[in-house]
């Protein structure tokens, strides 16, 4: 990777650096995205199964698993890996459970009480990707703040495998969750079963979980057909660090790396006002490609990311907010002093002992996040990501007597006449 002086940058060329793989494709798979939701809401689950051997080169009967899949997958996955599980359950749980919405009601006027009461979304549709690397992080990440919110009807979608099971580890760390209810479908097909429901599937009020360039542009073609609701736009995975002459090589190419090997369409991008660390990074990046298992792909997406020398690290923070990163590390030797910079992120990962895969497994943060420049609108998934928050209000004869001259005049004054006279005429008896 050879790197780039901002400084000498035009306009065009600066968004050209900036320019996210999936932005480049995402027309391409537009199309191709909304024949597969046709497909699923036409004809329901036999479009699933020809959908389903076309991409996943497996014929499912049935998509459901079942209790003797469960009881396999749990003889399967190593005690290991189930300890760390409940390890990493146990932080995601107190983090998300912290933070948790409360209700609230106050007195806004004597005799007038407003209120927000906080309930469940009903039933919703938990996407876990599970390609090329299945990924059971997600499901905790998930499923864990789906049951604190209450919600009361939870399904989860996940690839199968080409012997027709689900991967093992996601089913175990499902169970983990409290979901019972896992399907074996993938891709921009399993976000069509969610959105619309099929003979054997219901229909999902809300749809959460990241996902590939497909997956992605699938939830937001049902979003904006009102079909159902999602969590946010969580695509291809990126990350963006803005290092410091300080900053230990080794450990900023080992980061880009850990989002380099999601996928070809992943991106991630360094900034640094020191030259000597981009060239030392160049150099350690090909030294950990050398022996990594998936360097094919973390190659492939290193060819659409960028090293950038800057000329402080105040023009890095205004790139970076412009840019919106999933995720931002901040190698910096005073960290903490430079977040009131950060503006727009998914999540910040501060100093050289916190890398972005403690965030992805087990520090306690959710790793499903805004993507493709989403997070300067959209945050990650929380607990309240699963609930609605309900307004309540209520009026007392004394209540209505003392606002309903303001609600009268406002009405008025835009020429709702039916609306004053709904509040004139409470006030007539309040009166009386």
């Amino acid at each position: 990777m050879n790197w780039l002086e901002w400084s000498s940058l035009d306009l065009q060329s600066r968004r050209a650096a900036l320019l996210r793989p999936v932005q480049q494709v995402s027309a391409a798979t537009r199309d191709a995205v909304a024949g597969l939701l046709s497909e699923v809401r036409e004809r329901g689950d036999v479009a699933l199964r020809e959908i389903t051997a076309r991409f996943d080169k497996v014929a499912l009967e049935s998509f459901e698993v079942g209790e003797e899949e469960f009881a396999a997958a749990e003889a399967a996955v190593p005690a290991q890996l189930k300890s760390a599980m409940r390890e990493a359950a146990e932080r995601i749980e107190a983090f998300h459970r912290a933070g948790m919405a409360q209700p609230y009601a106050v007195e806004t006027a004597p005799g007038v009480v407003c209120e927000r009461i906080v309930r469940p979304v009903r039933r919703v549709g938990l996407y876990v990707p599970a390609g090329s690397a299945p990924l059971p992080s997600t499901a905790l990440m998930l499923g864990i703040p789906a049951r604190l919110g209450g919600c009361g009807e939870v399904l989860l979608c996940t690839p199968p495998r080409t012997d027709g099971s689900a991967d093992p580890a996601v089913l175990v760390a499902a169970r983990l969750t409290g979901v019972s209810r896992v399907l074996k479908l993938g891709g921009a097909q399993a976000v069509a079963a969610m959105a619309f429901g099929t003979e054997t599937i219901g229909k999902c009020d809300k749809i959460f979980g990241p996902g590939n360039s497909y997956v992605t542009e699938a939830k937001q073609q049902v979003a904006r057909s009102a079909a159902v609701a999602i969590d946010m736009p969580a695509g291809p995975s990126e990350v963006l660090v803005i290092a410091d002459a300080g900053a230990n090589p080794a450990f900023v190419a080992a980061d880009l790396l850990s989002q380099a090997e999601h996928g070809p369409d992943s991106q991630v991008l360094l900034l640094s006002d020191d030259a000597r660390l981009l060239s030392a990074v160049e150099l350690e990046l090909e030294s950990q490609l050398a022996v990594l298992p998936r360097a094919a792909i973390a190659r492939d997406a290193l060819a659409a990311s960028r090293l950038i020398r800057v000329e402080s690290l105040e023009q890095a923070f205004a790139i970076s907010n412009e840019y919106a990163p999933e995720h931002l590390i901040l190698a910096l030797r005073e960290p903490r002093q430079w977040l009131h910079k950060v503006e727009a992120a998914g999540s910040v990962f501060l100093g050289d002992f916190t890398p972005e895969a403690l965030g992805d497994y087990c520090s306690g943060t959710n790793h499903v996040l805004p993507t493709s420049g989403a997070a300067a609108a959209y945050s990650g998934v929380s607990v309240s990501s699963f609930q609605n928050f309900v307004s309540v209000q209520s009026a007392s004869r004394e209540g209505i007597a003392g606002i309903g001259a303001c609600a009268v005049t406002l009405a008025r004054a835009e020429g709702l006449d039916a609306h004053a006279n709904a509040v004139v005429l409470r006030m007539q008896e309040a009166a009386a």
